[in-house]
């Protein structure tokens, strides 16, 4: 039975390569949105699924200024962040069904700290730290646009 085994084995990792290449890799390739804050437009990529969400901005080292990820949830909750394998500092927008902006937490690179919504929220828009401070948005600014379409 062992002789079966490892000839399988080798097969199916000839087959599927190794299972650790492509979960340390950024995702790059996702469905996109255009979002704006007031007169700032923002190039968000989408993730909606758990797997996406999972993965997140992990592994980038560089992003565009004007580049974010829009997260989207099946239903408002409670949305708690962390930075794990997330090399880029960040500032998490945790965003109402409408496109209020509910509250900012910045979150540093690699760390471990949870960041939470104030509220339960279907929606975090993660831009590049300070982005959303040097725009003058903050808690009760809109976003519209995408699923904040009115």
């Amino acid at each position: 039975m062992k002789r079966l085994l490892i000839p399988l084995f080798c097969l199916l990792f000839a087959a599927t390569g190794p299972v650790w290449s492509q979960a340390d890799a950024p995702q790059l390739q996702l469905p996109r949105v255009q979002l704006s804050a007031g007169m700032f437009l923002i190039n968000a990529q989408v993730v909606s699924t758990p797997e996406q969400r999972a993965t997140g901005l992990m592994f980038r080292k560089e992003m565009p200024a004007n580049e974010g990820m829009l997260f989207v949830f099946e239903q408002p909750a409670s949305q708690c962040f962390w930075m794990k394998n997330t090399l880029l500092p960040l500032t998490a927008a945790f965003v109402a069904d409408d496109g209020t902006i509910v509250n900012l937490a910045d979150m540093q690179p690699q760390s471990l700290d949870s960041h939470c919504s104030a509220k339960p929220v279907r929606y975090v828009l993660e831009m590049h730290q300070g982005w959303f401070g040097k725009r003058g948005l903050k808690a009760g600014s809109r976003l519209s646009g995408g699923p904040f379409t009115r």
